[in-house]
Parts: structure tokens; C-alpha cells; sequence
């Protein structure tokens, strides 16, 4: 062959070759048909796999937001509502929505409503937060809101909607977590299986009024991390209900303990929260310092020595709410500053008062819960530790120390001996052969308190314990039957102190006396000792009338009440390590 005829031929054979758009490749004619019938194939069989699969969500760009990971979705939706900001069209954060009815309201109201009921002219307007959302093709979305409580379904639908064409636009806008009030009429679902459908709101206009810019956890996950939750506690009560139950009984505990005092016509005042010297109770306090007048100051640890002073006056019966502050360990059921109820009745002694105290908490129980008898979890590595609390009068009263010396099998000194240096051999000899230890400073209170301990962890259902020796109880009258203790009483559940009361002193010459000794043990190393206070000594020189005094844990109260088992899941804002404290400590762990 010559070599034109070979051009010839290598031409021929390239006009014969076909482009293959898939890989890029000349191939034969051939070649090609047979690549397009095997895609055919594969491609018939995907598109057969995937009819069996549910239809993936419409891509719109919106959409993709879900997609991302919660630093980009921030970003994402931040530069999304930013650009709203802008233009205003629509107004991201508007001023007002006017809210018809309150979401629990309108479920009560339209309870009666048979399944696929409608009410067109039934027109409302309600708002909450998203936290489902969900399409059933282009022309029929679902919303589930949550409000007080409650979660209410909304259903939007095409033909209902006031502006059809800003139908896609308007809801495209609205993402899991933001608050939108939406406008409708009222109506029953009809469920496809069974059931009695939704009360829903059939949409005739959507809004969007704060939009929320991080990605709420999955529902399905939950958000239970215990320490995040403390930390954002906004966060926990929009996604957990129990979080919001425990709170609202932790109002109802506050607000029946107010009506209870307000109708034996107690008077509710307000003592200042910092004072020159830190009284009313045995604690170490937090220290401040006023600028102006260039002086230490003391966080109140109890409210006491002022409320006394207004009996003094003339406020015969007289109580505060409100919170105290105690420069002490952080554990499962003490927190820095917590909540305390205190009241003070002229002509009572501490015998009126035990009464008193079963009646308000065993009635304050069964108002709340419905009952007598709660179920409890102390444990939380043991959820299936369960105590049964029964708070139905009457309860238990144990003599202090009668019951010592039952328990330990010894006998106690006479009550006006307890305070002297050969009793406090004797108890430390009873803590060495019962194997328990005391922190110092071994005084004879701390020793004492200690082995009454052991009687505190037999109380499971209410439990009074009386007959404290004077040198615990400061603040207390002497026994008018032993000399040596006092009249005061402590309450103990499920092993917890919940309220300590007792008949006030009154003798300004014994309270001195009183005071004086704490000082002494003060200066022996006992912080917790409280020091002379001069101006409450010149009131009770005016004169206060026989007095009982009172003061209850509000925080312990709730944890009983919402079967919580650290201090933490009842107070709105526990105290906790700041984050970056926290991190250095775990990465130190980590570390070692």
C-alpha cells in the first residue's frame, strides 16, 4: 500500500470514530451503542432502587441549610438574616404579633371538635416556636409549635393561604427553632389511620417574628449532657419538658407557702441582703467590700437577727422569701446561694410550730401532687432505688438524745454538762469506737453534730428531731424542762434537713453570753461561728416578746417534690466553674 493510500485509510478510519460525552473517549460506532444500552440498563435499575426509598426533600437552596454542620448553619443562617435586616421584606424581628388566644387556651377551647371538623369562621391567631416542620408535596406543609407548655400543630395549605404567590417564599423562610405567629381558622385534622387527628391552625398567613440561628438538638437525641444543660438553661426549657415542670413546681411550692402565711395574717417584708457582721446562722460567709465607705461587708447567710428585730417592733408575725448566701462546699444538695423561707410568730413556742409544719407541708404535698405519698430516687447511679416518702400527719419525733444513746449504746452526760472539756473526751472516744470522723476543730458541737448524723440518715419519711444542746443552737431558749439544751426541732427527708425551727431567745443578758461563746470558738478556728452582734443585743434589750421562729429549703422542697436528686436540676442558674476553668481542669486530667 502506498502511502497516500494509507492516509486515505487512517482518515477513514477516524471519521468512523464517535465521541463518548460520558468518559471523553473516540470509540467505534459500535462500541459507543453497546456503552449507551449497558447505561440504560444500570440506569433503569437505580431509578427502580430509588422509587423503593422515600423522596429525598427539593433542593432549594434554603433547604441545604439542614445539611450543615452547626458552625456553618450559624453562619449560613446569621448572613441569611442579615440580608433580611436589610431590606426589611420581611422585617425578621418585628415589633408586635398580636396573639388571640394562648396556645394552651385554644387547645381547651376547641377540644370538642370531631376528627376532620372544620371552623372557617372560626379565625385565631397564636405563636410559638418551631420544632417540627415537614412537607407533603409543594402545596400542603406542616408546623408543630411549642407555647406554654403545650405543642400545637399547624397545617398550611395552598388554597388557604392569603397570597399565593409568596406561598414558597414565606415558608421557605421559617427553619426548626424559630418563633413565627401564624393567623387561620380552627379545625380537626382527619388522620389517614385511625386516632382522633390534630387541633390545628389551617394557615392563612405565616410570620416570621425572631428567627433562631443555631440548629436545635434532634429531637429524637434529645438534649440530656447534664453540664450543658445547667449552662444553658434557656436551651434545656425549650427542649425538655420535665425541665419547665420542675420549675413551675418549684413556683407552686413558693406560692402555696405564701398563701399559707398570708392567711394567718404574717406580714411578708424584705431585710437587706449584706450587712457589717454575718448572724442568724452557723456558716461561713461571702465578703464584699462597699467603696464609698471604704468597708468590708458581708453576704447574709440567714435573715434572721433582722426579722427578730421587727418583732421587736411591733410586726408580730412576719416572714421572707428570698435567697442566702454561704461560702461552703458545692454538693448534690448544697449550692452557694439557694432560696429559704423564714417567719417569726409573737406568743408561739417551738411546740405550736412542729404543728404547724405538718400541717403546711403535708397539705403543700398533697395540693401539688394530688397525694400524701411521693416516689423518690435519691441515686442517680441507681435508678432503680426508689424511696416512698409519706407525708401524712402525724410524723416521727425523736428525742436527740435518747436516740444517741440508744444508737451507740452509751450514756450521755446531763444536758448542762455537754459543753464542758470532759464530754468532749467522751465523744471522742464514742466517734473513735464507732469508726467516725469529725473534721476539725474538734469542738464538742461539731463532734456532737457529727454522731447526729448517724440519726439523720435513718429518716426517710418526715422525721422531727428535737432536744438540741444549747452550745448548737445559739440563737434558741434553753429547755424549760433540761437544763443544758433548747427548744428546737430540725425536719429530716429522705435523710435531708428541710427545716430547722425553734422557740427564739429572748433574755438579752443569756444571748450575749450566747454570742461571746461563739466568738471564743471563732477564734479556736471555727469559721462557721457567728460573732457578737451589737445592734441586734440592743434590740432584744428593748424587749421581744416570746417568739417561735421558723425557716424551711426551698430548693430541697422542689428536689422531693420533682424526684430530683442534685440541688442543680431546681435551681434556674446553679453555680458552676466558668468554661474556661472547666476545660483547664479536664485537660490537666487528661494530662495526668
Amino acid at each position: 500500500m502506498s502511502q497516500q493510500d494509507s492516509a486515505t485509510a487512517a482518515s477513514d478510519s477516524v471519521a468512523n470514530l464517535h465521541l463518548d460525552e460520558t468518559t471523553g473517549e473516540m470509540v467505534s460506532k459500535s462500541e459507543l451503542k453497546k456503552r449507551i444500552k449497558q447505561r440504560q440498563i444500570e440506569a433503569k435499575k437505580a431509578a427502580k432502587k430509588a422509587s423503593a426509598q422515600p423522596k429525598p426533600a427539593s433542593k432549594k437552596k434554603t433547604d441545604l441549610l439542614a445539611d450543615l454542620d452547626p458552625s456553618q448553619y450559624f453562619e449560613a443562617r446569621s448572613r441569611q438574616i442579615q440580608e433580611l435586616r436589610k431590606t426589611h421584606v420581611p422585617n425578621p424581628y418585628p415589633h408586635k404579633f398580636h396573639v388571640s388566644v394562648s396556645n394552651p387556651e385554644f387547645l381547651a377551647k376547641y377540644a370538642h371538635l370531631k376528627k376532620g371538623e372544620t371552623l372557617p369562621e372560626e379565625k385565631v391567631s397564636i405563636a410559638g416556636r418551631v420544632h417540627a416542620k415537614r412537607e407533603s408535596g409543594s402545596k400542603l406543609k406542616f408546623y408543630v409549635l411549642h407555647g406554654d407548655g403545650v405543642e400545637v400543630q399547624v397545617m398550611s395549605q395552598l388554597q388557604d393561604y392569603h397570597d399565593q404567590e409568596s406561598y414558597e417564599r414565606d415558608h421557605d423562610l421559617l427553619k426548626r427553632g424559630d418563633i413565627v405567629g401564624v393567623e387561620g381558622y380552627v379545625g380537626r385534622t382527619q388522620p389517614k389511620k385511625g386516632g382522633e387527628g390534630e387541633i390545628s391552625v389551617f394557615v392563612s398567613r405565616v410570620q416570621l417574628l425572631t428567627p433562631c440561628l443555631h440548629m436545635l438538638p434532634a429531637d429524637h437525641f434529645g438534649f440530656k449532657d447534664q453540664e450543658t444543660r445547667y449552662r444553658k438553661r434557656y436551651l434545656d426549657l425549650v427542649m425538655n419538658k420535665d425541665a419547665r415542670n420542675r420549675f413551675i413546681t418549684r413556683s407552686e411550692i413558693i406560692r402555696y407557702i405564701r398563701r399559707f402565711l398570708d392567711q394567718r395574717k404574717f406580714i411578708e417584708v424584705e431585710t437587706p441582703m449584706m450587712n457589717v457582721i454575718a448572724g442568724g446562722a452557723t456558716a461561713k460567709p461571702f465578703i464584699t467590700h462597699h467603696n464609698d465607705l471604704d468597708m468590708d461587708m458581708y453576704m447574709r447567710i440567714a435573715p434572721e437577727l433582722f426579722l427578730k428585730q421587727l418583732v421587736v417592733g411591733g410586726l408580730d408575725r412576719v416572714y421572707e422569701i428570698g435567697r442566702q448566701f454561704r461560702n461552703e462546699g458545692i454538693d448534690m444538695t448544697h449550692n452557694p446561694e439557694f432560696t429559704t423561707c423564714e417567719f417569726y410568730q409573737a406568743y408561739a413556742d417551738v411546740y405550736d410550730l412542729m404543728d404547724m409544719t405538718e400541717l403546711m407541708f403535708s397539705e403543700m404535698i398533697k395540693e401539688i401532687t394530688g397525694s400524701y405519698i411521693i416516689k423518690y430516687h435519691p441515686d442517680p447511679a441507681d435508678s432503680a432505688k426508689e424511696l416512698e416518702l409519706n407525708f401524712s400527719r402525724p410524723w416521727k419525733r425523736i428525742n436527740m438524745i435518747e436516740e444517741l444513746e440508744k444508737v451507740f449504746n452509751v450514756k450521755f452526760p446531763s444536758g448542762d454538762l455537754l459543753h464542758t472539756a470532759e464530754t468532749g473526751e467522751f465523744l471522742k472516744k464514742v466517734l473513735v469506737d464507732n469508726k467516725l470522723e469529725c473534721p476539725p476543730p474538734l469542738t464538742n458541737a461539731r463532734m456532737l453534730d457529727k454522731l447526729v448524723g448517724e440519726l439523720e440518715d435513718t429518716c426517710i419519711n418526715p422525721t422531727f428531731i428535737f432536744g438540741h444542746p444549747q452550745m448548737m443552737s445559739p440563737l434558741a431558749k434553753y429547755s424549760r424542762d433540761q437544763p443544758g439544751l433548747c427548744e428546737r426541732f430540725e425536719v429530716f427527708v429522705a435523710t435531708k434537713e428541710i427545716c430547722n425551727a425553734y422557740t427564739e431567745l429572748n433574755d438579752p443578758f443569756d444571748q450575749r453570753a450566747r454570742f461571746e461563746e461563739q466568738a471564743r470558738q471563732k477564734d479556736q478556728g471555727d469559721d462557721e461561728a457567728q460573732l457578737v452582734d451589737e445592734t441586734f443585743c440592743n434590740a432584744l434589750e428593748y424587749g421581744l416578746p416570746p417568739t417561735g421562729g421558723w425557716g424551711c429549703g426551698i430548693d430541697r422542697l422542689a428536689m422531693f417534690l420533682t424526684d430530683s436528686n442534685t440541688i442543680r436540676e431546681v435551681l434556674l442558674f446553679p453555680t458552676l466553674k466558668p468554661d474556661v476553668l472547666r476545660d483547664e481542669v479536664k485537660k490537666e486530667g487528661e494530662e495526668k
